[in-house]
Formats: C-alpha cells, structure tokens, sequence
C-alpha cells in the first residue's frame, strides 16, 4: 500500500469513529410506519447452529453464547460478526430458543457498541446491520414491551444518523450500495427518519448510474458482489413502491443492466463463475431477484463484465478476458487472465480455487495467485505481481504489474463457437505472450483447447533468449492446470495419456493432451466460503518447457463415446444441511 492510500485508509477510519460518536445525540426513531417484510433467506440448520453458540463466521468457529466477549480471530470474523448477516439463519430457524438468543446478542450489541464504540461503525457494515434488524425487527422485539425497546429504536435512530453523514465514505460498489440501502431501509421504514428519503434515494440513483457500467458490471469484477448489488436494487425498489413512492429511473435503469449481465456469468448449474474473490452466490438468490425484478429475459450475451461465454447443450464455459481490477479493487483482484469454468448439467467440472480469505492471509495470497486457475503459468510467476501487502482490514497485497492487453476474438460456427484469446503478462518477466484458444461444440460434448507461448516481437525473442542462455538452455517451465471439483471422481488411464472424470451425475469426460510435456493428477484445494478449511480436491497437470521462441500444447475435453444426451440427474444436494465438516449441535 502506498503512503498516499495509508492515509487515505487512516482518515477513512478516523472519519468514521467521530462520525459514530457524533450520532451519539441523534433522535431515536419513534416506531416503524409499517412491519418491514422479510427479504433475506436463511438456512434452517445454521440457525440451530448459532443458537447453539457455534459461530462459523470467515472461516473461523468460535463455540461462545457471548459472542461480544470473544477476541475475534481475524478481522473478517469481526466484520461478519458486526454485520449481523448471520440473523438470516436465525430467523430461519425461528424457534422460540433462536428467538431469545438473537434478541438477547442484539441488545448486547447496544448496550456496549450502540453509543459509536467497536469495529462495526463502517459505513457498509452498519448498512448491512440496519437492513437486518429492520427486516427482522419482529423477530427481535416480540414479547419485549415499550420499555425493553426503546434502546433497539435509539440504536437504529443514531446509525440512521451515521450512515446519512457516512455512507459517501463506502467504496464504490458493494460497499457503497450496502450503505445507502440500509440508509433508504431507514428512511421509508422508520418514523421520524422520514428527512432523510430525499437524499438517500437520490444518492442511491446516483450510485447507479455512475457505478454499474453499460454492460451491467462493476468495477471490481466480482460476480457475487454483482448479485448483492442486484438484491440490493431490489430490496430498495419493492421498499420505494411499498412506500408508495416512485423509484427513479437510475434504479430501474441500473436493475435492467445487471440482470443480464448475471446471466453470462451464470453456469448451467444455477451457480455463478467463481472470480475474482466471488464464490457461487447463495442458494436461489439471483433467482428471487431476476423474479421479482421483472426484467425481461433477452437473448444471453456472449460477453460481460470482461467475461466470455461458450455454451452448448446443457454445458457451460466462462473465462475471463479481460484485464485484472486496478484502483481499490486491486486489493482482492485475483490473476486470473484466461483462466475458465466449465459446467455440465448441474455438476461443476473444471473450476477455479476460489477465494482463500476466509482461510488467513497465506490462504488468500495463494487463492489469488495465477496456480489457483485453471490456466496457464509459467513456473515461480503470477500473470501479475502482487505488490507490498496492506493491513489486513484494508484489504489484501495489492494485484499490479499485469498484462497491459487481453485481447478477445470470437467466431461462431455451424458446428459450435470459439474464442481465441492472449494476454501478455508474462512480457515483463519473460517476453512472452499467452495464446488461448478454446471451440466449443453445440452439442456441449467436446471442448477442444490450445495453449501457445510464443514471443511474438524481436525484442520480446532478444528478451527470451537472454533468459534461456542464463539457464544454459534447459529452458523455462510452465504448466497447464485444470482444477477439479471435490465431488468429481478423476483416474489416470492408458499409461498415463487420458484422465477420466467421473461426475455424480454419471456422466464420464475424458481429458486428452498433444504436445511436449508430461501430465499428472495432483492435489489441489477447493476454497469455499462457510467451510472451516478449504476442500481437498484434485487436478489436472500438463508441465512442459520452452526451449525457443514458441511452444504449443493441443488437449480436449470430451464425454466419452457411451455418456448419452441426456442424464436424469435426480440426486439432490440438501439445502439444510450443514456444511459436511461442520457438526451440528442439538
């Protein structure tokens, strides 16, 4: 982090603490002008879970019924913790025993925070905390009188305050949208917050349509913040028409985008390509807000928020083609160039590690880093540089030194379409460019690939060939990796030249490679969010060397000859259940 955003951070910081003391003296809101209705869907068995004292929040279960006393053990459990997210799942639950144990954790909550002390006085977090309690505030007043409430409605009266001073101090995106929907929550829901309607609704139209792009992306290129922010929009438009107010064209305008845009990025499973720190998206949430958005459906886009879609028969492909985020979101940027997702049916097959953040710091480098994806790399090197890593609740080690072009040609078929694609992050290191073609058949049975190195200027052979005399020509080795799901079931077959995967569905894909090399099944992690440590899985490894100005690797990925059209894949994954590493408590 430079000394320029350090201070930047600090101020941020230090802006907020007076802020939150400053709301000390606002007015506490005078009772609700209507029951808010819940929005949020939570998970049954979760909220047993919490009810039980057992709080699995970042990666981290901490067993505690007093969860304010804790020393949190990272600052994304203190984030989580403050946000409140978690009373989703226990309002799920529902029973009068997760009932007692919220409201008893929420009044805590005020009695020692409440007055603008703590870790949860961010403009998004607060945000995130007002749309909880007022969405749940039945849940959390019931069978308490006037008196025992008065200081829930005095909370929510100084946090209104905070966010109508704070929430321009959210970065732009998910963070900022959090802030000012939990604002405009306020504002139609709350008596006597009635002032600030105006100006949160204006300022949330504003935040549209300068933070979400033509394409319905946003800058942080995060596929699951993008459907936070959908549900976001959402809650505020069916809030703004319960209120009887009109919803300015900006929300309608920016919903009308995304929409869309989610579609590209959503495989044949339901589930969204994981990206750039964003994970599959909960269970059934783009659904309910593709729903109640009513925006119509339109023929799906090729590309997206600089992703690209290959699509036949009930098979996915998502890539990304574009250049790593810069700026703030720089911090979580994975270096993900050309890396892709490949779906079937509703069994992921080829994917990428996922976010390590949950998991500590080291976990979260090694997500980001170009090993991670399904791509290509060449030993000891990311496609981009991590710069000098920041403290941990300003975010990770920034992504720079990437590629300065990615470039993307699509051409479509009779047969199926491809997508020919490069980047030059590796030109800075070792003059080399990355070339990626990848052909997809309309029946979705065949993948055909093809992965060049090449050094394509004379500068960039004079660079390479200094490089391959300095190691006295061994040459410089890279790999191919294609990252498996934990639940498919891969072999090595014929002496080492095939792997075979088997899907729980039934279906077989066969994984094929021509060219210099050696392949190999190796392990491999699987990071996925509300799990206590990353999935083992495994993958598929091509290692070769290039020795002069270009090397080239063919390989496909096809559904052996004996898998038919159609599967009816029938099993079921159990919504409730808990995550398989995480024992319930009674």
């Amino acid at each position: 982090m430079s000394m320029t955003q350090g201070w930047t951070a600090r101020k941020r910081r230090w802006g907020n603490r007076l802020a939150a003391r400053a709301a000390r003296s606002a007015p506490a809101a005078g009772g609700f002008v209507s029951m808010p209705e819940p929005r949020t869907v939570g998970h049954f068995a979760r909220g047993k879970q919490l009810a039980a004292g057992n709080f699995l929040l970042a990666g981290h279960m901490v067993e505690t019924h007093e969860p304010w006393d804790i020393d949190p053990p990272s600052t994304g459990f203190a984030h989580e913790l403050h946000g409140f997210a978690w009373l989703d799942h226990m309002a799920a639950c529902g029973d009068r025993g997760a009932r007692l144990a919220a409201q008893g954790w929420v009044f805590d909550w005020i009695e020692r925070f409440g007055m603008g002390e703590g870790p949860g006085w961010e403009p998004d977090l607060t945000g995130r905390r007002m749309l909880r309690w007022i969405q749940h505030a039945l849940f959390l007043t019931s069978a308490r009188d006037g008196d025992d409430n008065r200081p829930f409605f005095a909370a929510l009266g100084r946090q209104t305050k905070f966010l109508s001073k704070r929430w321009k101090a959210a970065a732009p995106g998910l963070p900022r949208f959090e802030a000012l929907t939990g604002l405009l929550y306020a504002a139609l829901s709350l008596l006597e917050m009635e002032r600030y309607r105006k100006p949160a609704t204006e300022a949330l139209a504003l935040a549209c349509a300068r933070d979400i792009g033509a394409d319905g992306g946003i800058h942080s290129r995060n596929p699951e913040d993008l459907l936070e922010v959908l549900t976001l929009l959402v809650w505020a438009q069916l809030a703004l028409r319960d209120a009887e107010l009109a919803v300015p064209p900006e929300i309608g305008a920016a919903i009308a985008r995304i929409a869309p845009c989610l579609r590209v990025l959503r495989h044949a499973d339901g589930g969204l390509a994981r990206f750039h720190g964003g994970g599959r998206g909960l269970e059934g949430r783009l659904e309910y807000a593709l729903s109640v958005a009513e925006v119509p459906i339109t023929p799906r886009a090729p590309e997206a928020m600089g992703y690209a879609r290959l699509e036949g028969g009930r098979t996915s492909l998502i890539v990304d083609t574009a250049l790593p985020p810069a700026g703030a979101s720089a911090h979580a940027a994975h270096a993900s160039m050309l890396a892709f997702e490949l779906t079937s049916n509703r069994r992921p097959l080829i994917v990428n590690s996922g976010s390590g953040l949950p998991f500590g710091p080291e976990w979260e480098k090694a997500g980001r880093a170009t090993n991670s994806h399904s791509t290509l790399s060449i030993d000891g090197y990311s496609s981009a540089r991590f710069g000098k890593a920041s403290r941990p609740e300003d975010g990770g080690a920034p992504l720079m030194d990437g590629p300065k072009l990615v470039t993307l040609n699509r051409s479509d078929e009779r047969d199926g379409a491809s997508l020919l694609l490069s980047h030059d992050g590796y030109v800075a290191t070792h003059g080399l460019t990355h070339v990626r073609n990848l052909d997809l058949g309309h029946d979705g049975r065949v993948l055909l690939g093809e992965d060049i190195l090449v050094a394509r200027d004379p500068a960039h052979v004079k660079q390479l060939n200094q490089l391959l005399d300095a190691g006295k020509l061994r040459g410089i080795s890279y790999a191919l990796r294609f990252h498996l799901h934990p639940e498919v079931d891969p072999s090595l077959d014929m002496n080492g030249t095939a792997v075979s995967v088997a899907l729980p569905s039934g279906e077989i894909w066969v994984f094929r490679f021509d060219g210099p090399g050696r392949m190999s099944l190796e392990p491999s992690v699987y990071l996925e969010r509300g799990r206590l440590a990353p999935r083992p899985c495994q993958q598929i490894i091509i290692r070769a060397a290039i020795l002069d100005e270009s090397s080239q690797i063919n390989w496909t990925l096809a559904k052996a000859q004996d898998t038919p059209l159609a599967i009816r894949d029938i099993g079921r994954d159990d919504d409730l259940a808990l995550p398989r590493n995480v024992i319930a408590t009674d």
